[in-house]
């Protein structure tokens, strides 16, 4: 052998050891709601999901991301994903908002051998005997967002609770969240509707069991006119209120305006984190987009950078499900919220913080990291998946 030879298999053994990088783009299917009061959330998610991606590529593998609106309604992600599967061969999908549509379409992408990362929605139920190899959560489980304000209510000494949420599972997910950490009493629970807009009812039920403090959960602009009613009747000036991430975005903030200061926030994620992934997403958000960030933003963002590490371990092949999801379960990348990890039922293991609305320099309403909830927690289910 010359030496021309012997370099030539040189090359090729050491161009052997790396995954080969595939030929075409890999599309992803992002399946999100986008349009009605609570489209704002599937936007944040979309486009910070966009904002990992580098000239088109993740992990450094090529990618397609295409995009439908769900429109909130169940059926209608079910036919998306089974479209995208069936006429465009997706294999990736992402982006669902809402529990009772990931309930109708997750298990679907699923069985069908794809591979699903939830960037927000995460219900009891696929958390625990329902779990699947394919199925990732990038997000929270539903009741473990809620336990957080359970244990921030605990720790800020309230004793009598009225909680209130949306009769659908999140919903159901986040009153038993919240009521498994909460150490005093329920002087009240309703569960409203996902389309209501008049709360009137449900404020005087408030108002007539004098709790010391309300617990609920209303995502979008559900939690908007929710948050505008409470102050609007007074209340807000006489129960004080704790709430987990959904109901106190950056949007629903800008909103409210000046009514949420005081206001008790519980979140794995804030603005205001001081690590360089999260330095460089806020960067790139505020680049890009004139409108305030929000933790669905982050989220998107998180699920792209999981799906990036996968790609980049693998060399964008799919050809070996075995070897993407050993790569998906690593959690190789860096997360804006800080330490991040898989528990074993592929939903995170994370910390969890208590925020509070205050006024920033600026004179407007910020949320404000003043401390730590709950440390490398992860959820109630876990032990119930046998993965």
């Amino acid at each position: 052998m010359n030496v021309r030879t012997t370099l030539l298999a040189a090359s090729i053994a050491a161009f052997a050891t790396f995954p080969a990088m595939a030929a075409d783009p890999v599309k992803i299917g992002m399946i999100t709601t986008l349009s009605g009061p609570a489209g704002y959330l599937g936007q944040d998610i979309r486009d910070g999901f966009m904002l990992a991606l580098e000239e088109g590529k993740l992990g450094g593998v090529p990618v397609e991301l295409v995009v439908e609106d769900d429109g909130l309604k169940p059926g209608q992600g079910k036919q998306i994903a089974e479209r995208f599967m069936g006429e465009q061969g997706i294999k990736l999908f992402t982006g669902i908002v809402f529990s009772n549509v990931a309930g109708a379409t997750v298990p679907d992408i699923v069985d069908n051998d794809a591979f699903y990362v939830s960037p927000n929605a995460a219900p009891s139920n696929m958390a625990g005997k329902e779990c699947n190899p394919n199925y990732f959560v990038v997000s929270w489980q539903n009741d473990s967002l809620h336990e957080s304000a359970g244990q921030n209510a605990t720790n800020l000494g309230y004793k009598k609770a009225f909680v209130l949420a949306p009769n659908y599972q999140a919903g159901k997910d986040a009153i038993a969240g919240f009521k498994r950490y909460f150490k005093g009493e329920i002087a009240g629970e309703i569960y409203t509707r996902l389309d209501q807009t008049d709360f009137a009812a449900e404020l005087a039920q408030v108002r007539a069991a004098k709790p010391d403090v309300v617990f609920q959960f209303h995502p979008g602009g559900l939690g908007i006119t929710f948050l505008r009613q409470y102050e609007q009747s007074g209340l807000m000036k006489e129960i004080p209120m704790v709430v987990a991430e959904p109901s106190m975005d950056g949007v629903t903030l800008a909103a409210v305006g000046d009514a949420a200061i005081g206001l008790n926030v519980t979140s794995h994620w804030n603005a205001d984190f001081d690590n360089a992934a999260n330095k460089k997403f806020m960067d790139a958000w505020n680049k890009a987009y004139d409108r305030p960030v929000t933790y669905y933003a982050s989220q998107g963002y998180d699920a792209a950078l999981a799906y990036a590490s996968a790609l980049k371990a693998t060399g964008g092949s799919l050809d070996d499900a075995d070897a993407f999801r050993d790569a998906l379960r690593k959690a190789d990348f860096e997360s804006v919220r800080g330490k991040f990890a898989f528990g074993p039922n592929q939903h995170p293991v994370q910390n969890w913080y208590a925020l509070k609305v205050e006024k920033g320099d600026d004179g407007k309403p910020m949320l404000k990291t003043v401390g730590e909830v709950l440390k490398d927690h992860g959820d109630a289910y876990a032990a119930e998946c046998k993965l």
